[in-house]
């Protein structure tokens, strides 16, 4: 009985946390920059999503589309404050920059402010501070150009500074941060996890649930990959509603289905199929050059699945220990139920408000 309420405490924590997100799948928001090194000069350019936004800074931001310099002033203090480099041990002095004007419906804003750093720039530090104004749920991804090359960085409130070395590849250390970022990504994507727990609820003995998770890590692997490579390319709003349908879909086949789904395996792959274009939308963005593509989406994939792993280790127990219990009809309803629900609001939110 214990390990039972054990299972269901973790489904309700699961979907509190799950609540509290709206942006569920990348785990809160994502900013992308672009770091160009020009002799002694750096252009920090960022592109941050409105909703990143706090609600101050979003009425900043408002007054700012309509004209207001005072206001686009501040939105570059912000980059001011919060990005810091380092050039050669020596602090780069923000200077100049911009705000571009975005579409009225824009659900993203690009700013880019010039840093003078005294000398020519052989060793650069990134230090980047926004998750203090934006959230610990913000994560920023980096790319750094310099006299052709292009090296990756991702930044997370625990991982706030990056060194650059240039003219030296550091492609190691960029597999290492995209491997961080997968991981993250998949513990703070609450509907790949809930769609993973329900999934689980109904999937049988242990070599049932192996097959079921095979599956879906083939296939989201599968399809992180073509998209990032840009062999497929899926709109959001066709992906973030599929993924809300599918959780739906395994929660109601838990509720109405009175035998156990023997084939529950082939579901986890195709639905699987689904949830990888959503892991794409983490990197995607970044158009990496061919040569650093593979690495940061190895890197990448390897932490989804690393995250993936750790999970389903605290899950398999309790799952298995459950199979036959006189509580395990009680346990799948209420779980399922409760994920039908968050799935429902999901759905309506990516159709009708997320744009």
């Amino acid at each position: 009985m214990r390990s039972a309420l054990c299972l269901v405490c973790l489904g309700m924590l699961l979907l509190s946390v799950a609540v509290e997100a709206p942006r569920a799948h990348i785990g809160g928001t994502t900013g992308y920059a672009s770091i160009t090194v020009s002799r002694s000069t750096v252009r920090y350019t960022l592109t941050l999503p409105t909703a990143a936004l706090p609600s101050d800074l979003a009425e900043t931001f408002r007054l700012a589309q309509a004209g207001s310099q005072q206001n686009r002033d501040k939105l570059l203090d912000l980059l001011r404050r919060q990005i810091v480099l380092r050039a050669n041990g020596t602090r780069c002095e923000p200077g100049p920059g911009e705000v571009m004007a975005a579409g009225f419906d824009a659900t993203s804003f690009t700013m880019h402010l010039d840093f003078a750093c005294g000398g020519t720039v052989q060793d650069l530090v990134v230090e980047d501070n926004i998750f203090d104004v934006l959230g610990i749920d913000h994560h920023t991804l980096a790319k750094v150009e310099t006299d052709g090359e292009t090296r990756e960085l991702a930044f997370a409130p625990d991982a706030r500074v990056a060194r650059v070395s240039i003219g030296a590849r550091g492609a190691a250390g960029a597999g290492t941060s995209f491997f961080k970022l997968g991981i993250e990504h998949i513990l703070t994507g609450y509907d790949h996890l809930l769609f993973l727990f329900v999934l689980l609820l109904r999937g049988g003995r242990f070599l049932s649930l192996l097959k079921i998770i095979t599956a879906f890590t083939i296939a989201h692997s599968i399809t992180l990959a073509l998209a990032v490579l840009r062999v497929v390319t899926v709109p959001g709003r066709i992906v973030e509603p599929a993924i809300a349908l599918s959780i739906i879909w395994v929660a109601l086949e838990n509720l109405l289905r009175k035998d156990a789904p023997s084939q529950r395996w082939l579901i986890s792959f195709f639905f699987g199929l689904v949830h990888g274009l959503g892991f794409a939308s983490a990197i995607e963005p970044l158009a990496l050059p061919p040569g650093r593509l593979a690495l940061a989406l190895l890197g990448f994939n390897l932490g989804v699945e690393a995250g993936q792993a750790f999970v389903v280790a605290l899950l398999l127990p309790l799952l298995l220990w459950m199979r036959g219990t006189v509580w395990e009809p009680r346990v799948v309803r209420a779980a399922s139920l409760g994920v039908v629900v968050m799935g429902l609001a999901w759905l309506v939110e990516r159709v009708f408000f997320v744009s």
